[in-house]
């Protein structure tokens, strides 16, 4: 009588298993560092001076609070460009934000100098009538007629 041995599955299937393990590890990985750079990117922005002066700017404006209830929040991901280094900066997003009653987006243009941010635009525009509502409410600096916050 013979006795005959089957070998495990891996070492039958080796040929195919281990090109498409190797793949799959491959593809999950760039998903991972992918994903971190998204978040980290999204986290960079969130935590921005012209993100919070823009959020907290729209939940003073009674008029926008008015349409969207009470609290006015992010919805969503952010769009545009965020760059500073040392104490010169710009920048140039769009914020979905959404109330109770509704949803909108927040515009915010502005460029930081000597730590300073100064914005030139900082706008909302409701997603039901498409009414534009300037936010901007501060004073006018008369050296470049740009609304310093």
């Amino acid at each position: 009588m013979e006795v005959h041995t089957q070998k495990s599955w891996f070492a039958r299937n080796w040929g195919w298993a281990v090109p498409v393990g190797g793949c799959l590890t491959i593809i999950v990985i760039f998903f991972i560092v992918l994903g971190s750079v998204i978040f980290g990117v999204s986290e960079m922005i969130t935590e921005s001076v012209p993100h919070k002066d823009a959020l907290e700017k729209v939940n003073e404006d009674d008029y926008v609070v008015n349409i969207l209830g009470e609290p006015i929040e992010t919805n969503g991901i952010m769009n545009g460009s965020l760059s500073y280094k040392n104490s010169v900066g710009s920048a140039d997003m769009s914020i979905p934000i959404k109330g109770p009653k509704g949803e909108a987006k927040l515009y915010v243009v502005g460029t930081k100098k000597n730590d300073r941010w100064t914005y030139s635009e900082m706008y909302v525009i409701i997603s039901e009538t498409d009414e534009q509502i300037d936010i901007l409410g501060y004073e006018q600096n008369e050296d470049d007629n740009e609304n310093q916050w």
